[in-house]
């Protein structure tokens, strides 16, 4: 299990994280889209993609459910492989907190079957899906710290702002002093 002394916080590029694993807010289609995952997809090369495409023809036909996770290559990152996760969308009339958290513990279950060490995630459904930043850095963090893993020795946050790096600086601050 990960400590909070081995979660990391930083501010900066997620294409650019030298971890086993890069984790991708993706779109169900898994064919990239906007924001982490266009930058990962047209970072990674269409080794990314390909991946992606025989991930859809077997056995995500539909696309990849919210909450799941599935690996891929990493291409052309300095990471070994991506592991790619739908994030839900902020709703305020529906609490879908289960959805998020499972984004993360579904990525580090992942990423502990490929024997990743090193993992980075950047702050899911916080762009276009409208998670407000707060809430997504209680439940990332609670979640990572409550996952069992067998081989993950650190966990990076990559926070793309100042100001995201700050809340969920926050918020590891505030679990630390529980």
């Amino acid at each position: 299990m990960v400590s909070a002394r081995n979660i990391q916080l930083v501010q900066g590029d997620i294409t650019e994280q030298e971890t086993d694993v890069v984790v991708n807010a993706a779109n169900s289609s898994l064919l990239g889209g906007g924001g982490v995952d266009g930058a990962i997809h047209r970072k990674g090369g269409p080794e990314i993609l390909a991946d992606c495409r025989a991930l859809r023809a077997s056995k995500y036909g539909r696309g990849l459910p919210t909450g799941q996770a599935v690996a891929t290559t990493a291409g052309r990152l300095p990471a070994k492989w991506v592991v790619h996760t739908v994030g839900p969308v902020w709703s305020k009339d529906e609490d879908r907190s289960d959805l998020l958290a499972a984004c993360h513990s579904n990525s580090l279950q992942v990423a502990d079957s490929l024997g990743a060490k090193t993992i980075a995630f950047p702050a899911i459904s916080t762009g276009i899906f409208r998670w407000p930043v707060k809430s997504a850095a209680e439940i990332a963090l609670t979640t990572v710290l409550a996952t069992e893993t067998s081989s993950i020795t650190a966990v990076r946050f990559v926070l793309f702002d100042a100001a995201a790096f700050e809340v969920f600086n926050d918020a590891l601050t505030e679990l630390l002093r529980e």
